[in-house]
Parts: structure tokens; sequence; C-alpha cells
């Protein structure tokens, strides 16, 4: 089998990372802060050192900023929900996944007003666009730092510093990109970053957070009340991060996993892991775009992109190829729409969709040669799907 979903959820994940969950389980399970005993001491120690491991890959200055999340979803929803208001305005593109798309609709008719960029054919961001997006009422810019649909990369730091001078907030989507690119959130002008933990984090499903920048502090309204094992003598709701937007217990043994996948990725580097991954993808990328009848979506830059490739072949629908690659090669991939609409109306490839490869850490030369041999196989027979 050759897995190329990786831009839906990581795998393999390393073997630390099982580990690290099953050793939680066994040896110290408790619940985290909520008692004084030593089996909830040691549960505490693990998420905060999953904490300090979040922070110290996005260079972020306070891991207690770093609030946890089952996922980028959850996360995005309590920025932006937890931040706007009626009469508001927020800018974003048309690039964005569900994730951001659905909560702005919902606050659209709440009173919130959006402004969505259009980005070019191959999914870039012009920054000067967003720029004059901005206006008196903006309160909040937000953006995927890469795309889950053809893996383009947003100008970040250059975004990042306009929204400074323009005095409005800045938060990125790095569901994509968080682990397989650098981060810097200082250096970018970051207010609100968003990560989910089980793709290039390495972590399991069910993790994720939201690192909230001293700008946007005091700022966010939570979006769950409850219990936090903290201030337990009153039932107001404390203010005091990261506990105002923790209510209710921990996915504690997923954080255990998280700290270990973020070990991993501190012991290879960030930037070695970028490495392998382009250079599989401009491997990629060119034997696609010697077979004939292919349609690369995206830059077709593997520099100017993570490892996720989109395409589509003549004579074929999306599904119909990527049926036939699990039948006839063992290659997992995903077909259709991704999650983002309005990305594809924007690639013209709406409603139909495309095939997408994305590629990780634990992929090889010889996954891309087999799979490009797959394809040149089916573009050979462009009838094949109705035989």
């Amino acid at each position: 089998m050759i897995y190329f979903d990786n831009a839906a959820t990581s795998w393999p994940k390393p073997d630390c990372v099982s580990a690290a969950m099953e050793r939680f389980l066994r040896e110290h399970g408790a619940n985290p802060g909520r008692s004084g005993h030593a089996l909830s001491i040691q549960a505490g120690r693990v998420v905060f050192d999953a904490r300090e491991r979040a922070a110290r890959l996005f260079h972020f200055d306070d891991p207690l900023a770093v609030v946890f999340t089952k996922n980028a979803t959850e996360a995005l929803n309590l920025a932006l929900q937890g931040l706007l208001a009626p009469g508001d305005h927020v800018v974003t593109s048309v690039m964005e996944h569900n994730s951001v798309l659905r909560p702005l609709r919902f606050l659209e008719g709440r009173g919130v007003s959006v402004t969505r960029v259009a980005c070019a054919a191959d999914g870039t961001l012009d920054p000067d666009d967003v720029a004059r997006s901005i206006s008196s009422s903006t309160r909040l810019v937000v953006l995927s730092h890469a795309s889950n649909v053809v893996g383009t990369l947003c100008p970040i730091g250059a975004i990042g510093k306009l929204a400074r001078e323009h005095e409005v907030l800045f938060c990125v989507d790095a569901a994509q990109s968080a682990g397989a690119h650098p981060i810097d959130m200082e250096a970018m002008g970051i207010d609100l970053l968003a990560f989910t933990g089980h793709k290039s984090l390495y972590g399991p499903q069910g993790t994720g957070g939201l690192c909230i920048g001293e700008r946007a502090r005091g700022r966010l309204r939570p979006l769950l009340y409850g219990g936090t094992g903290s201030a337990s003598d009153s039932d107001l709701h404390p203010e005091f991060l990261p506990d105002c937007f923790e209510a209710g217990t921990l996915n504690a043994v997923g954080l255990a996993g998280l700290a270990a996948g973020l070990a991993f990725i501190e012991e290879r580097s960030v930037e070695s892991i970028r490495q392998h991954e382009t250079a599989l993808t401009a491997r990629l990328i060119a034997g696609l775009r010697a077979i004939p009848g292919i349609g690369i979506l995206g830059t077709a830059d593997a520099a100017r992109q993570t490892a996720v490739v989109s395409f589509n072949l003549d004579g074929w629908s999306c599904s119909e190829v990527a049926s036939a690659l699990e039948e006839n090669a063992g290659i997992c991939c995903r077909a259709g729409l991704h999650c983002a609409p309005l990305a594809h109306r924007q690639l013209g490839t709406f409603p139909e969709g495309a095939v997408r490869f994305s590629l990780g850490l634990f992929n090889t030369e010889s996954d891309v040669t087999t799979a490009l041999d797959a394809l040149r196989e089916l573009a050979a027979h462009p009838k094949g799907a109705q035989t």
C-alpha cells in the first residue's frame, strides 16, 4: 500500500507516538489538573510538555497561551466566534477550507461582514489585494498558510506585516503547514495560530490547538464554560490562560502522543522534513507533466507549495482515477472537493473536483515512481473507466 493522503491525516505515525500514548495509559492515566496526587501531577506534566513543545516549534513566547482543542476546526471556531461581533469586518480568501468558510458564513447571518479575496488561477494570493480589502471596521484577517487543495503557500509574513500596520489581528490556519513548513509567529506577525495535531505534527486524531498571541489576549470569548480544576470555589468561569478556554477534561492521552510527535519533529527538524517532502513533490510534478492528458492544479512548483499535488486526467473522473489507482496499484489518495468549494470554483474544477496526492515524510521515491507508472497506464486507456 502507498499512502498519499497525508493532507487528511498523516500515516503511519512514528512509533514513539503510540508508545507515548500506551505509556500514559499504563503508568499515569489520571485526570491532569484535577487532583493533587502523584498520578494527576504526572499527567499534568505530560500536558505541559506538549504546550512547551508546540510553543517552541512555532517560536511562541508563552506555553500557557497554547490552548488545546480537539482539532484545528475547533481552534478556528474559537478564534472566529470568540472574537467577532455584529458590525465587525473580516478579510479572508477564496482558498480557505470549510473550517473557516462555514463559521464565517454563520457569523455573516449574525451581522459580521466578510470580504473573500480572490486568488490567481494557481491559488496564489497577492498581499496588496488583502490590503485593499481592509477597512476601518476590519477586526481580523484570517488565512490558511497552505491550501489543502493545491498546497500553494500564502505570503504569511507579508500579510502579517500589513495587518500590524493596519492594527488588525491576524489569524492563520496552519492545519496543512504546522510541522511541514517553518512557522515563526513573532517574525510572521501572527496573532492567532490554529493547528491540528494529527497531520504533519504526527500526533493522534482528536488533538489540536490555538496559540493566542499577546495582541489577541483578553479579546476572545470562550466557546465552552465548565469545570477546569481551577478556581473551584466559584461558579464563575476563570479568565486566565489556558483554563478559560479548556473547560472539561483534556484528551491527555492524545496530548501525550502529540508531545511525542513534536519531539520527533524537533529531533529531525522542520527544515529537513521540508527538504525531503519538497524533493518528492518536485519529482512527482516533473513526472506528471510528462504524462499526456494530465492537468496539474496550483503552482506546479514544489518550492512554492507543500507536498500536496492535485490534478485531473482527461477521459476519467477524479473519483474513477482514485478508485483505479487503489485497485491497480494500492495507492490511497483523495478525490473530490476536499472541503474547499470556493477554492475549486477559483481553480475551475467545481463541482467535479480533482485527484489529490498528499505526500509525507514516510513516502519514498519508489512510491512516486509506482504512482507515475500507474497513471501512465491509465492515461493510455482514457476509456478504461467505462470498460
